[in-house]
């Protein structure tokens, strides 16, 4: 009988010890999802800073500086963060042209392999017309920093 308790009170502990590594793994996943979902906004927020200062190079920061980078609006598909950034000086020539810009992000999800979506408004207020709209867009942690590597914006 003895050995019968000693065996119930192993499988016990053996049990509830495997059930606090399965809760410390979620906590874990979940701490981690957090601070991705932090740093993406500091992103974004560090890109409505520069957009507000007309820097669109620093605005630029935000993306990945490659010519995988797509870009879909409404002028259609630009490929590339060089193509992206001088349709941006193109149409954001001036302050007065960029405006204030503001984001409202609606939703962060994880996706494959890490990679996050973000769906939002953004809301630019200019002498010249404001101008309002929605994106999807897609980060990925390259090199250690979260870049957007797709944007949806229209």
């Amino acid at each position: 009988m003895r050995k019968f308790i000693y065996a119930f009170l192993t499988i016990l502990l053996l049990s509830c010890q495997t059930e606090t590594k399965q809760v410390d793994v979620a906590t874990h996943s979940e701490d981690t999802n957090q601070a991705d979902k932090a740093a993406i906004k500091a992103v974004m927020s560090a890109q409505e800073i520069a957009w507000n200062n007309h820097d669109l190079e620093g605005f630029m920061d935000g993306y990945w500086k490659s010519s995988s980078l797509k870009f879909y609006g409404s002028s259609g598909l630009t490929k590339g963060w060089d193509n992206t950034l001088a349709n941006y000086k193109k149409g954001y020539p001036t302050p007065a042209e960029s405006g204030t810009l503001r984001f409202v992000i609606n939703d962060i999800s994880k996706i494959e392999n890490g990679n996050y979506w973000v769906m939002g408004e953004y809301h630019l207020t200019r002498p010249v017309g404001d101008a309002n709209g929605v994106f999807m867009i897609i980060f990925k942690k390259i090199d250690g920093h979260w870049k957007i590597i797709a944007d949806m914006s229209c």
